[in-house]
């Protein structure tokens, strides 16, 4: 049957309308409600809950913002006003500190012991270290890199329990990155559990965590590919874990035409370059964060052996040659055949879109949905390649995709709602790309296509982005109009890279 008829005469049955209520509601049960935020923590963040009621999910929603925001307000290296900062301030004296702030360098203690130094809070000193040197581009002087060592190797704190008061014991830098944000995770998917909802998803910039009675497929992000719907490393299962991965690929310095990964060996003071990327699920989103981290600076081996030491510790190791290390349990986490992505196409182009979103405030905005699809020629949509939303119900507010390729993306049951866990980025920026086959994994023809950007803000404004381009085999790069949500956008056609 001809492809457009098909659509006509399924729309006008209502089998279109009648297939987006099923999705949105389960009639009798619970529904799931996904939230998605900006430049929180430095990143993004997405909630996703399972609730009675589109107020329950809202109040789950409000109590892990008020959450994270209580607890950026202690743990923050960036807020002025954080008890961290303030606590970096004493010196020699012991203070006493909040619970949470004491429960941290507690951590960071049995931490370092555990990893033998790998996991240090004053790694911060060399971070700085090697930044200063990029910005004259020159590799740090050795009397510089050995006096940093010497400060790191010290004790910066002495915990009085019976107080609950630290002692700050040097000047050194210090950061609670690795803790802090999986400290953070695990803290909000609580109080958002704590509201009454079946259960929740917390996930901020790719460490996250998931509670309550629901299974979440979660995505392990390739790191040789850098968009957002790039080829998968791992598709999982995840139910009561945590999820946390830590890798080089995404931050770091250049000096002299060389990259050089943020990740710093304690020890050595160099940075960590054997290990692309290293994925940890652990019952808790701490000990997930720690490990993660440790794996990216520790030797194959001695990861391993610290890895024997937890219980209920599972990971997956991708090194610089790309040679993957499991653990035993691994495989026991992985989806279903069924669910897992076909091969990526070995084509030779490829189209990669990129598109930062408009800030609206300075500390946190919700996300806006998006959608980004293709059609050809005869103006049928060939593929969506990224859709994000929060509620079903609000899909109509993509106007343009809904009346396009809603009815063909849902009844093909294409699945763009897993959650990827990947190396922390920027807030506000993504790169997609299109690998020129249609819904059904088949090439398409070459010739002239249309890409569309829509994006709909809840009570905000609504946007749309439509670009012809030509695939035909000639590389072309196309800077597109910005407009009030899509603070920049381009598209560029290119050789697929090697």
């Amino acid at each position: 049957m001809n492809r457009k008829r098909f659509l006509s005469l399924l729309t006008g049955s209502g089998l279109l309308s009648s297939h987006i209520r099923a999705a949105a509601t389960t009639p009798g049960g619970p529904q799931a409600f996904v939230f998605a935020h900006e430049n929180v923590l430095g990143t993004s963040l997405e909630l996703k809950f399972t609730a009675d009621t589109p107020h329950a999910a809202e109040k789950a929603e409000a109590a892990a913002l008020a959450e994270i925001d209580r607890l950026n307000l202690i743990l923050s290296r960036f807020h002025p006003h954080s008890e961290f900062r303030q606590w970096l301030n004493t010196a020699q004296t012991p203070k006493q500190i909040s619970p949470d702030l004491f429960r941290i360098l507690y951590l960071f203690d049995t931490w370092r012991d555990a990893t033998a130094g790998a996991l240090d809070a004053s790694a911060e000193a060399l971070s700085q270290l090697w930044r200063n040197a990029a910005s004259v581009q020159r590799l740090p002087d050795p009397t510089d890199l050995a006096a940093t060592l010497a400060l790191v190797r010290a004790q910066h704190w002495r915990l009085h329990h019976k107080e609950g008061a630290a002692q700050r014991l040097t000047s050194a830098p210090l950061a609670l990155h690795s803790f802090a944000k999986s400290y953070i995770v695990e803290r909000a998917a609580e109080a958002a559990m704590r509201t009454g909802v079946h259960s929740a998803l917390v996930n901020i910039g790719g460490d996250l965590v998931v509670r309550g009675n629901t299974t979440e497929p979660v995505a392990i992000a390739d790191p040789r590919s850098d968009q957002e719907n790039g080829p998968r490393a791992a598709l999982l299962n995840i139910a009561n874990r945590a999820v946390a991965t830590s890798g080089n690929y995404r931050r770091g310095v250049e000096i002299a035409g060389v990259h050089y990964s943020h990740i710093l060996d304690p020890r050595t003071g160099y940075p960590v370059e054997h290990i692309l990327s290293s994925t940890v699920v652990a019952p808790s989103a701490v000990d997930a964060g720690a490990l993660a981290t440790a794996f990216s600076v520790l030797s194959i081996s001695e990861s391993e052996k610290l890895a024997q030491s937890r219980q209920n510790v599972e990971y997956l190791l991708i090194a610089k040659n790309g040679r993957q290390f499991t653990s035993p349990g691994w495989a026991g986490l992985a989806a279903a055949p069924a669910q897992l992505e076909k091969a990526p196409w070995d084509s030779s182009m490829e189209l990669t879109v990129q598109f930062e979103l408009a800030r609206i405030d300075a500390q946190r905005f919700r996300r806006p949905f998006i959608a980004i699809w293709i059609e050809d020629k005869d103006r049928f949509p060939v593929r969506t390649i990224a859709l994000w939303f929060d509620k079903p119900r609000w899909l109509p507010d993509l106007k343009a995709w809904s009346r396009a390729d809603r009815m063909r993306s849902m009844a093909e049951g294409t699945d763009l709602t897993a959650s990827v866990s990947s190396a922390t980025r920027p807030p506000g920026k993504y790169s997609v790309k299109w690998d020129g086959k249609d819904h059904h994994g088949k090439p398409v023809r070459a010739g002239l296509y249309t890409v569309f950007i829509e994006a709909a803000r809840e009570h905000g404004t609504y946007q749309l982005i439509r670009q012809e381009m030509e695939f035909s085999g000639k590389p072309k790069q196309v800077q597109l109009t910005p407009n009030a949500e899509i603070a920049s956008a381009s598209l560029d056609y290119r050789k697929t890279p090697r």
